[in-house]
């Protein structure tokens, strides 16, 4: 079935919508659970969280890319779960793929910070437009779907320590880019 497909399902309210939704993105949105909770309960959880996020909101919503709302869908519900674990002391393993960023990306819970939040994507959004597909390709998988070093490198063909290298390095332009747009780090 075709997102086109999927989306008026929703729309007409037919709880069909959710098992095509699962049929098509659900190794998806379980990938990007996992990834970032580490934890196959917890992940389970999100992924029906997601659900239930996705029925709720197609209709009120436009829906241009189904596959990158149900992912952003996921990865937001996931970080959240992850927020309450470690608050809880009970750390899933996406603090140690934030680590790697600690020192590029400003920190602090300010309102000025969630002002500036949007800011901070565009700056992030326009580098990653300006370095080669398969550097943003990587750097998105890894900060994004938070895939492990490991499993990039098996994906794309590539060895561990030129997926560490290919991070350091666009980690590294990335900073000189936010840096020369005046960002304060």
């Amino acid at each position: 079935m075709n997102d086109k497909d999927i989306i008026e399902l929703y729309l007409n309210r037919d709880e069909c919508a959710v098992d095509e939704t699962a049929l098509k993105y659900g190794r998806l949105i379980r990938s990007i659970a996992m990834n970032i909770l580490g934890s196959a309960s917890d992940a389970e959880e999100c992924v029906n969280d997601v659900y239930l996020a996705a029925w709720n909101t197609v209709p009120c919503k436009k829906i241009d890319n189904l596959a990158a709302f149900l992912g952003r869908l996921s990865r937001n519900i996931a970080v959240n779960k992850a927020e309450y674990n470690s608050a809880k002391k009970r750390s899933g393993g996406f603090s140690k793929t934030l680590d790697e960023l600690a020192g590029i990306l400003p920190g602090g819970e300010t309102p000025e910070s969630h002002c500036a939040a949007a800011e901070l994507g565009g700056y992030i959004g326009g580098y990653l437009a300006g370095i080669s597909r398969r550097k943003r390709v990587v750097f998105v998988r890894r900060y994004w779907y938070c895939d492990e070093i490991k499993e990039i490198a098996e994906r794309y063909g590539y060895s561990e320590s030129k997926v560490k290298s290919m991070l350091m390095r666009t980690r590294n332009g990335l900073k000189k880019y936010l840096i020369g747009k005046g960002v304060e780090l």
